[in-house]
């Protein structure tokens, strides 16, 4: 079956990335006689509108029995974060409609972790490659106090992470090091200006019929695959393809511990610390009663009280 590529590109991803890889990628369409179409966000959430706008007219669910001549592909270019809009954007349609992906992000967490490659042109060659899309479990969530509900591709973040996470977002040399090909150590430094300020807080956790509270809660994230943060294995069993989720929770200690914390995580021996504390479960419930940043897939949902369940949904991807 041919296929026809609706490419969404966001051209400033990763500092400038976005731009160079469709570049290339689009010369290889015209190489290889392909079919497509080219949409550019030219504002923020404007991937958001795109997307709905193709839903409603011309993307339609896989099925492997369609008797069509060419597929109506979505094929997005950018960073987890366009992913994340993307895939929310995709909600209130067929769960069926499969999204292609190619990473031009800093951190592209998600490519890691379900085996996308984090070159643009190898991502785009799998992408050709690949005759049925493959089935990931993404995340659910539904944070009842402010009553919003949505979708992520990576991971959920209450307090250390998502403080690390609004600090590199706003970080003046985040730009910089992407320029180099290095936007992860953006986190390298907001994570040693927010380790001295991040308080450790109080959070119940509610899983598998029990209730879990700890007094002082430093980082709480919810993940669906191994990676956070550009590359960092916090939980290093989590897996993409299994309707299971992966609590992981590190308790606030004095620094000198922090940073022997760190020493674990960077040779991912940190789950066997007392101090680490990893849950599994398809479903979770989460309150924090402290306003703590919160974040999805690095984008920041406030700072607030949250009162979050959390559950997987199989969505298709085309790699």
């Amino acid at each position: 079956m041919k296929k026809h590529f609706y490419l969404v590109i966001n051209e400033n991803a990763g500092s400038g990335t976005g731009r160079k890889a469709a570049d290339k990628i689009i010369k290889q369409l015209q190489t290889a006689t392909i079919d497509y179409t080219t949409f550019y966000t030219d504002h923020a959430g404007h991937e958001i509108e795109i997307v709905q706008n193709l839903a409603q007219d011309t993307l339609i669910p896989w099925s492997a029995d369609l008797e069509i001549d060419t597929f109506p592909l979505l094929v997005v270019l950018g960073g987890d974060g366009t992913l994340h809009s993307v895939l929310n954007a995709l909600q209130p349609f067929d769960p069926k409609i499969p999204i292609g992906y190619i990473p031009c992000g800093s951190g592209n967490d998600f490519a890691r972790g379900v085996g996308i490659n984090r070159q643009a042109e190898k991502a785009f060659f799998q992408l050709l490659k690949a005759e049925i899309p493959q089935e990931i479990q993404v995340i659910t969530y539904n944070e009842s106090i402010q009553e919003e509900t949505g979708l992520a591709v990576n991971n959920i973040g209450i307090g250390l992470d998502a403080a690390i996470v609004n600090a590199a977002n706003t970080s003046a040399s985040k730009n910089a090091l992407n320029k180099f090909n290095m936007g992860s150590l953006s986190y390298i430094f907001s994570i040693l200006k927010v380790l001295f300020t991040q308080k450790g807080f109080p959070i119940l956790v509610e899983v598998n019929g029990k209730n879990h509270e700890f007094g002082r809660a430093f980082l709480c994230t919810v993940t669906k695959h191994p990676y956070f943060g550009g590359g960092v294995p916090i939980a290093p069993v989590a897996d993409p393809r299994k309707h299971v989720l992966d609590f992981v929770l590190v308790e606030r200690v004095n620094m000198f511990k922090i940073f022997w914390l760190i020493s674990l995580l960077i040779q991912k021996k940190h789950m066997k610390s007392k101090y680490f504390h990893h849950f599994q479960s398809s479903k979770f419930r989460i309150v924090s009663t402290v306003p703590q940043y919160i974040h999805a897939d690095g984008e920041i949902l406030g700072k607030r009280s949250a009162d979050i369940s959390f559950g997987t949904e199989t969505r298709l991807f085309w790699f």
